[in-house]
């Protein structure tokens, strides 16, 4: 039974997962996959290549056997540098990023599209990234290989591109040989565990928990939630911690029922969502709350939601590794409370840098010192803050702006308004569909192509590669989802007001 260091990184999270891939693979729900980052990754790997000077590529095949000879002939003229090698040891098989030639043995590169900082050490390093160069340096180890270091490489987060990409401040390098030989010595128990796994003729009873969404969440989770009731402890919101719900689930404490009935302790949000659902209490309404949130809104009313795209590779001058980069925005204006709306809107041109245009309109469309609403206003303050530091000509109306920003989150995430229709979420995601549950023109489901943040981030971030007519399509459902985003909290303010004052 062949193992791969992917599958093994499976196997550590939840050697199940492997069992279904192998049994029941229509189990799978792809939207857990996320194909913007696996081609990300492909493209960080193919630049990290070139990082230490000349080297010789295996050229990836199906046959793994023509892969190892390769690698074995490359090794055996004296390959100073080999990226992508491969390696097999009693079925367990691995490709190997880079791996470099030293005096007295190798070095073992492991390339991630993920981001790091050189201000912090190994200790912030993701626990599975060890477990996978672990797995590598045991199947190298075992074909002979000496492996003086182990390093992990990754996105360099404080780069900040100017002129040419430079690959050398691009990536940054973190020694890692101490965490993956310390786990050493149980590689040989893992591969064991995670193939008697593999080998059962029946599903394998393993009990659900925090391994099903962490490290990854797991596509089978849906499957394996199954049979547990609705409201079970795995949906409490408010930040209780994984751990916390395995503990409980672990000592029998499943449904709310189960938990009013326990010593657990919760915060009082959590106990308002359990009671509440348990109780099936109307919506909790702190009116007073909520009317101080209320009096904090003056009119003419802005309500501004931003689109953003990462780029992992900075394309544009003056941008990091996977910053946020603002590439549209909705605005609704209103001129009183539960007044008529009025829309404006912006889309940069794909494949340009869209940032200067975007903070230039959006200053012609918000005046200074106007009251804008936001959900979750971090975000859009935090892009409007990046603009101002960019572009001096505008930089004071874009404070201006910045400065008169307010919560539209505020009552939700405090607690002042809740109902069991939220789910213990305070996300506009949640709020919405909770107060308008049957209105098609408020539902994000019913939109074409584009019907969440990262689906419009990876739509405009690929744009340019489209032939004119899928580009016209996929900006106007980019248009239309911000558009929905903005007229969302036009609705939700309305019905705040409506809540407390009739």
């Amino acid at each position: 039974m062949n193992l791969t260091k992917s599958k093994y990184c499976k196997g550590i999270q939840c050697p199940k997962m492997l069992w279904m891939d192998a049994n029941m693979p229509e189990r799978f729900d792809q939207s857990v996959l996320d194909i913007n980052r696996l081609s990300t990754g492909t493209a960080v790997g193919d630049l990290a290549m070139g990082s230490f000077g000349q080297f010789v590529e295996v050229p990836f095949s199906r046959n793994k056997a023509k892969m190892t000879a390769e690698t074995q002939r490359l090794l055996s003229i004296g390959t100073s540098i080999i990226a992508e090698g491969a390696f097999s040891f009693e079925n367990n098989f691995c490709i190997a990023d880079i791996l470099r030639s030293v005096e007295d043995g190798y070095e073992l590169i492991e390339v991630k599209s993920s981001t790091y900082s050189a201000n912090i050490g190994p200790e912030k390093v993701k626990p599975i990234y060890f477990d996978d160069m672990a797995y590598q340096t045991y199947v190298l180890t075992h074909c002979g290989l000496k492996i003086n270091r182990v390093y992990i490489m990754q996105l360099n987060r404080d780069y900040v591109r100017l002129g040419e990409l430079d690959i050398q401040k691009l990536f940054v390098l973190t020694d890692c040989t101490e965490q993956v030989l310390d786990l050493q010595q149980g590689i040989a128990g893992n591969i064991e565990r995670i193939k008697a796994t593999l080998a059962q003729q029946n599903e394998p009873d393993i009990p659900i928990g925090n391994r099903c969404n962490s490290p990854y969440e797991c596509g089978y989770k849906s499957w394996c939630l199954r049979n547990l009731p609705h409201d079970n402890v795995f949906q409490i919101g408010w930040g209780m911690f994984g751990s916390k719900k395995d503990e409980a689930y672990n000592a029998g404490v499943v449904t709310f029922g189960d938990i009013l009935n326990s010593s657990i302790k919760l915060s009082d949000k959590q106990a308002r969502q359990v009671i509440t659902t348990v109780q099936n209490l109307p919506p909790h309404i702190d009116s007073e709350a909520i009317n101080a949130f209320l009096g904090k809104i003056t009119y003419p009313l802005c309500y501004l939601d931003f689109e953003t795209c990462q780029q992992p590779v900075p394309l544009w001058d003056y941008v990091s590794p996977y910053e946020q980069l603002p590439f549209q925005y909705s605005l609704h204006t209103q001129d009183t409370p539960c007044g008529i709306a009025t829309h404006k809107e912006f889309l940069g041109k794909e494949d340009t840098d869209p940032r200067r245009p975007l903070a230039e309109r959006l200053c012609a469309d918000i005046p200074r010192g106007a009251c804008v609403l936001a959900y979750n206003m971090g975000f859009e303050k935090g892009c409007i803050k990046a603009l101002a530091q960019m572009f001096a000509g505008v930089s004071e109306h874009l404070m201006s702006i910045h400065d008169g920003i307010i919560d539209l989150a505020e009552p939700f995430q405090s607690g002042a308004y809740y109902c069991r229709e939220m789910g213990g979420s305070y996300s506009i995601k949640s709020v919405l569909p909770a107060f308008f549950p049957d209105d098609p023109a408020l539902d994000y489901h019913a939109l074409s192509m584009v019907h969440n943040g990262s689906e419009a981030m990876a739509a405009f971030a690929d744009l340019h590669n489209k032939p004119p007519e899928v580009i016209a399509k996929t900006r106007a459902a980019l248009l239309a989802y911000c558009k929905l985003d903005t007229l969302a909290m036009v609705k939700i303010l309305e019905k705040l007001y409506r809540t407390v004052n009739g």
